[in-house]
């Protein structure tokens, strides 16, 4: 399996959807909003940009089977799984807030072996594969090498269906106010990750979410030199539904 030549083949596909969000923004109306749970937004945009995906990746690896946000498509037991998140940050897209992206990854036997993650607002393609270094449009990009948290910029999400860890989620929140440079909520996860690749962010942690949202950051950051891990230090985090990113100098 050519991980590399798979990748580049993935940036086309990702970056059409990105200009199909891209263009619907323009005459974007909340009137087709809908709402699949408390908070949790979807409309046309997203399901097209998923449907373009799931068409385009098949091609590029027929043997994959999906996981997808959507539900565009779906498959179990496969070797090989595109895992997918059309719009990652479907809210902000609504609202007209300038951060949100196209998240898409492949997996091996549950491990993630390539992701891109594409922010469209300001057109910056994030991608890596196993293996081969992370990139930003095509230059080599490091985690930073701050190792004090009193030094790092940390980012995170907040709970907005799972309440069940609030108490634990405001301790976090209160040390990492008095002791780092501050917390940022940009409102994608996707997008967080991305940053902490790149040295923009020291690390980003949060709880609740799915594996679509964090799958390609977690290959990102990974070959960027940082570490992936559930609150325990585990690697129970693509499914697990907690995950902590830094660079490898602020992770324990």
């Amino acid at each position: 399996m050519n991980l590399k030549s798979i990748c580049i083949q993935m940036i086309t596909p990702v970056m059409e959807a990105g200009a199909f969000i891209r263009e619907q923004r323009k005459t974007f109306s909340e009137k087709v909003v809908e709402y699949k749970g408390f908070n949790d937004l979807v409309s046309y945009v997203d399901k097209s940009a998923e449907q373009l995906l799931v068409d385009r990746l098949k091609v590029i690896l027929p043997e994959a089977g999906f996981i997808t946000e959507e539900n565009t498509a779906g498959s179990d037991g496969q070797e090989y799984q595109w895992i997918i998140d059309p719009l990652d940050g479907t809210t902000n897209f609504v609202h007209g807030v300038p951060c949100y992206c196209v998240s898409v990854a492949l997996a091996h036997n549950g491990k993630v072996v390539a992701g891109i993650i594409y922010e469209i607002n300001l057109d910056e393609c994030f991608y890596a594969w196993k293996g081969g270094g992370a990139f930003l449009n095509g230059v080599t990009i490091k985690v930073s090498e701050v190792n004090e948290l009193k030094r790092s910029l940390m980012a995170t999400g907040f709970p907005y269906t799972n309440f069940s860890k609030m108490k634990e989620y405001m301790d976090v929140f209160d040390y990492c106010m008095r002791h780092t440079h501050g917390l940022r909520r940009l409102g994608s996860a996707a997008v967080d990750m991305a940053y902490v690749a790149c040295g923009r962010f020291e690390g980003f942690y949060e709880y609740g979410l799915n594996a679509w949202d964090i799958a390609a950051g977690c290959i990102i950051i990974e070959e960027a030199g940082g570490k992936v891990g559930d609150f325990s230090g585990g690697d129970n985090f693509l499914f697990g539904k907690e995950i902590i990113s830094c660079n490898a100098g602020i992770y324990n």
